[in-house]
């Protein structure tokens, strides 16, 4: 059965956050005199604290706050990490820095993948970024999103069920007329329990050649992709 909506994941799917936060983190590494340091570790060290964060917003029972104030968080942790510490940096510097997560470049099949999806397919996005960076996101990178949903309309992260089972309802589905596409196996295994289609995207290049880390998630989806144009291609668009 084909779904009635295709809602997805947007980092590491749609967008390759390594490079761009690589690229960014270079510069502004630098500028605080961390120039030799290796910026993609930077990269690699800032996202690898995400699941950590999300499963800590799930314990501790602490009230939702949008990704960009996690995002911070994490960056200050990080920081620390590597012997800087943020009380002591540019208040601007460090907000421009965090905004990066804003400015991420598609992966190359994105923009083609999108479009023809669009044709036969009401496209949004299920993410946990929130509204605010997933706009900003899809103005610079020209994300074609029929809705852009961020982790607000739910007030909840994947992979909480609300965040799911909240996305169909307030796209007049059921759960089982939308698919969930990501390049997550853990993301998808939490949309197949609350009764969603899953369409898995592979993107080796993702954490930079290194394994993923929700590979143990792995299950046979219902439609499995190289791409977002191959998967535009097993949807007869």
């Amino acid at each position: 059965m084909l779904p009635k909506a295709l809602a997805f994941d947007v980092f590491g799917t749609v967008v390759d956050w390594r490079t761009s936060i690589t690229r960014e983190s270079a510069l502004f590494l630098k500028e605080i005199g961390l120039g030799e340091r290796d910026p993609a570790a930077f990269a690699d060290a800032w996202r690898a604290q995400y699941i950590a964060a999300m499963i800590g917003m799930r314990k501790s029972g602490r009230a939702f706050v949008p990704l960009d104030v996690l995002h911070r968080e994490m960056l200050e942790t990080t920081l620390r990490e590597w012997g800087a510490d943020p009380a002591g940096l540019d208040e601007g510097l460090l907000s421009e820095w965090n905004r990066a997560w804003h400015r991420l470049d598609p992966w190359p099949d994105t923009l083609a993948g999108l479009t023809r999806l669009k044709t036969r397919f009401p496209i949004v996005t299920l993410s946990n970024g929130n509204i605010a960076l997933l706009l900003e996101m899809a103005r610079r990178a020209g994300l074609p999103w029929d809705a852009i949903l961020g982790a607000e309309v739910s007030g909840a992260y994947k992979p909480d069920r609300r965040a799911y089972l909240h996305t169909a309802e307030v796209l007049g589905l059921a759960p089982e007329e939308l698919c969930l596409v990501a390049a997550h196996h853990g993301d998808l295994a939490g949309a197949r329990a609350c009764g969603l289609l899953c369409a898995y995207v592979d993107r080796p290049d993702e954490y930079g050649g290194a394994p993923a880390p929700d590979a143990h998630h792995e299950q046979a989806w219902e439609w499995s992709a190289t791409s977002l144009t191959n998967l535009a291609d097993q949807l007869g668009c």
